[in-house]
């Protein structure tokens, strides 16, 4: 990957990681606003308990995908942006512009969700 490419993902993912934090620090102060104590009734409370739960769980996603973009950004600072942390296969260019922090090339992507796939019953 030339630098030119390198600077380009580095400031995408730079973007999404201001974004994120934004959403984070939202999420939070939104989450500590519901107050289920205040809830007149069974229904607005359990209401009220579901938003916050949610909120908390958006966040979590969030706080999960900014980790996986600081690592993105240690690899380009590495020098090893673009290339599967698995097989060592390079990314593709298209697969990096949709999800410029992923760390693994589609085959092996593929392979880690089928590892940790759930059983069936």
């Amino acid at each position: 990957m030339d630098k030119k490419d390198k600077e380009r993902f580095k400031k995408i993912l730079l973007q999404k990681k201001e974004e994120i934090i934004s959403k984070i620090v939202e999420f939070d102060s939104e989450s500590k606003e519901i107050e289920p104590e205040v809830a007149q009734d069974l229904a607005d409370r359990a209401d009220n308990t579901y938003t916050k739960e949610f909120l908390l769980s958006l966040s979590t996603q969030e706080r999960k995908q900014l980790k996986l973009i600081d690592q993105a950004l240690i690899r380009i600072e590495k020098c090893t942006y673009g290339k599967c942390e698995m097989c060592g296969e390079k990314i593709s260019k298209k697969r990096l512009e949709a999800i410029p922090w992923t760390p693994y090339c589609v085959r092996c992507q593929e392979k880690a969700e089928e590892r940790t796939e759930p059983e069936p019953l």
